[in-house]
């Protein structure tokens, strides 16, 4: 399916692996124009390459801490206006909420809550005025079905949904649209560690807990990062223009409920 996207460009935030990148290449290879941002600049660059030699679209690597107000500034600078943007921040460490101060219930809201909301606040005025505008936040199955060790990413991103149900109404009736994408078990860096950290919890092994995990999955497998990236790109694409203000449930039918 051609998404009409092509010439377009987009803002990809934690784009140097996992999620993010197949976000990423999802929208190169509909011809999108990249802003790619995450911490490392070694594998940041790399991905850039990669994308860009793969795929014949213009990509930019800034390595910054999206976080933090200044790594917002570096990013929005190389791109000042853009079609799309996917926001995308690592997720609080598992644990026990007995164990988190302050700072970390402050730092899981800052990452996962407020960085998003800032980096919309800075761009959606722009969609409005171009009549086109494609936000997607990479959340978590968590908030659908709470993960207990993950009561930080619960918390701080259960905000953000709440959020983008508000402002995602006012923004679709100039084709501006914002939806989540909530990422059950994939395979990706993420997934290795809270894998490690159940199986440290429980006292086996990680190989155990992880095909603990696939024999409880409907679908006897984790997901392919490709198969999200693939997903990300539709809902950025012309065609779903009536699709906003969903949290959209990616998990291979982990989730046992209907609604």
């Amino acid at each position: 399916m051609n998404l009409n996207i092509k010439g377009r460009k987009a803002i990809v935030c934690g784009a140097s692996k996992g999620l993010g990148r197949a976000c990423a290449l999802a929208l190169a290879e509909e011809g999108v124009d990249l802003v790619i941002n995450a911490r490392s600049p070694e594998a940041l660059e790399i991905t850039a390459k990669e994308i860009s030699q793969k795929t014949g679209v213009s990509v930019q690597a800034v390595a910054a801490d999206i976080t933090t107000e200044a790594g917002r500034a570096q990013v929005l600078a190389a791109c000042p206006d853009p079609d799309i943007l996917v926001t995308n921040a690592g997720g609080p460490p598992p644990g026990d909420f007995r164990d988190w101060d302050e700072k970390s219930w402050h730092d899981a809201v800052d990452a996962n809550m407020l960085t998003p909301i800032f980096l919309m606040q800075a761009v959606v005025d722009g969609m409005l005025e171009r009549g086109f505008g494609r936000i997607v936040n990479i959340t978590s199955s968590a908030v659908k079905a709470p993960i207990s060790i993950l009561g930080l990413s619960n918390g701080a991103r259960t905000g953000l949904t709440g959020f983008v149900a508000g402002l995602s109404r006012e923004t679709v009736a100039k084709n501006v649209t914002i939806n989540n994408l909530l990422p059950g078990s994939f395979e990706t860096d993420r997934l290795t560690s809270t894998v490690e950290s159940y199986a440290k919890k429980l006292g086996v092994t990680a190989d155990q807990v992880r095909q603990q995990q696939i024999e409880a999955s409907p679908a006897k497998r984790f997901g392919d990062p490709a198969e999200f990236g693939a997903m990300c790109a539709f809902i950025c694409g012309a065609q779903a223009g009536f699709i906003t203000g969903q949290n959209l449930l990616l998990d291979g039918g982990a989730y046992p409920g209907t609604f």
